[in-house]
């Protein structure tokens, strides 16, 4: 796998986070965007993944939105009030 090199343009403020955090953790900019990259792309995948097994079992249970909504808000009402 070879390497790319690409130009971003970052606001200063986040370019200092950035590479303190980087710092922080001794890594280089380059190594600390890679990661956050990645860590982006699976949590990315991962939603996906939740919201498609959403989707099949509303569609393997016949379920509507307005079903799913009512679950909702019964289980917020529930957590209000203790129960």
């Amino acid at each position: 796998m070879s390497n790319v090199t690409v130009n971003i343009s970052f606001q200063d403020t986040l370019l200092r986070d950035i590479d303190r955090v980087a710092q922080g953790e001794n890594r280089s900019r380059s190594e600390f965007l890679r990661e956050a990259a990645r860590a982006y792309i699976q949590r990315k995948e991962r939603w996906a993944g939740i919201f498609a097994l959403g989707r099949q079992v509303a569609e393997d249970k016949k379920l509507k939105q307005r079903d799913v909504s009512a679950e909702i808000a019964a289980y917020r009402k529930s957590k209000a009030t203790g129960r």
